[in-house]
C-alpha cells in the first residue's frame, strides 16, 4: 500500500486521531482513519476504506510496521457490496491466530487496491485540506 504510505507521509505520519478524508472525484472517497485499537500483533492500526453512498467499497485494516521499512499488514477485509468480512490475523482467547490462505488473500487485493488508489492519483491530490480535526 505505497499510496497509503504516501498519504501518511504528506499529513505528517500516523498519530493517535488521525482522519484522512480524501475526495477525489469521480472516484470514491478514501477515508484513512487511525484505529483506537491496536492490530493483532499489538502494532498501530488503521482503517482504509472507500465509500460509495456510505457502504465500504472496500475497507481493510492495516498494522504499521517499521521492521525492515515501514509497512502495511493488513489483517481484515469487508465489502458490503458483496457482503464479504474476513479476518485473517486476530487475536481469539488471548491467542494470536493466522490465516495463512486468507492472509495472502488479503495482502494481494491490497497490492492490487494500491495499483487502482495510484492510477486514481490518490496520493497527487491529498492536501492539507484532507486533514480532519
Amino acid at each position: 500500500m505505497k499510496t497509503i504510505l504516501d498519504i501518511l507521509k504528506q499529513a505528517g505520519g500516523w498519530h493517535p486521531g488521525l482522519y484522512l478524508k480524501v475526495e477525489n472525484p469521480p472516484h470514491p472517497t478514501l477515508v484513512i482513519d487511525a484505529m483506537d485499537e491496536s492490530g493483532p500483533c499489538g502494532l498501530p492500526a488503521l482503517s482504509i476504506a472507500q465509500y460509495i453512498d456510505a457502504l465500504a467499497h472496500p475497507e481493510m485494516y492495516f498494522e504499521l510496521g517499521h521492521a525492515g521499512g515501514t509497512h502495511l499488514n493488513p489483517f481484515y477485509y469487508r465489502n458490503d457490496y458483496r457482503g464479504e468480512e474476513e479476518w485473517s490475523r486476530f487475536i481469539n482467547q488471548d491467542h494470536y491466530t493466522y490465516d495463512t490462505q486468507l492472509h495472502t488473500r488479503h495482502e494481494a487485493l491490497a497490492k492490487t487496491w494500491d495499483g487502482t488508489l495510484r492510477s486514481q492519483l490518490f496520493a497527487d491530490v491529498f492536501t492539507d485540506r484532507c486533514i480532519v480535526r
